[in-house]
């Protein structure tokens, strides 16, 4: 997504020390195929919903279910503590990423714009568990 999007995404700025205290403050999900790391998210509680973050699925396996493996176990973890909606943001330019949440039952709620922006930049999409 690199060149498509402005500004550039956060994701790029994470360290092993930042993904680290993440994964302390909420849930990091993994998803493994054989002993290969090929996707994660993470997790935390926002106002009433269960807000997944940072959603990655390796290159070569994107469009294999991975990505709708890892929101299925957002579902599951959501439901195990009582939430009922997950939310999530997708930048405004990845079209293929707003159809593909559509299609796992994702609504969109909101626009939203990175600081310095006067244009919305993301979306917020919504979902029940």
């Amino acid at each position: 997504m690199g060149p498509r999007i402005n500004p550039s995404s956060s994701a790029l700025k994470l360290t092993p020390h930042s993904v680290q205290a993440h994964a302390e403050s909420g849930t990091l999900l993994l998803a493994y195929r054989a002993s290969d790391l090929v996707g994660c998210l993470f997790l935390h509680q926002k106002n009433d919903a269960l807000y997944i973050g940072k959603l990655a699925v390796s290159h070569t396996l994107q469009r294999a279910g991975v990505g709708r493996k890892l929101v299925e176990a957002a579902r599951s973890e959501a439901r195990s503590r009582g939430i009922g909606m997950l939310e999530l943001e997708t930048r405004i330019e990845l079209t293929e990423n707003h159809a593909a949440f559509s299609r796992m039952g994702f609504l969109k709620t909101a626009e939203a714009s990175h600081e310095g922006f006067n244009r919305p930049t993301s979306i917020v999409m919504r979902a029940p568990v």
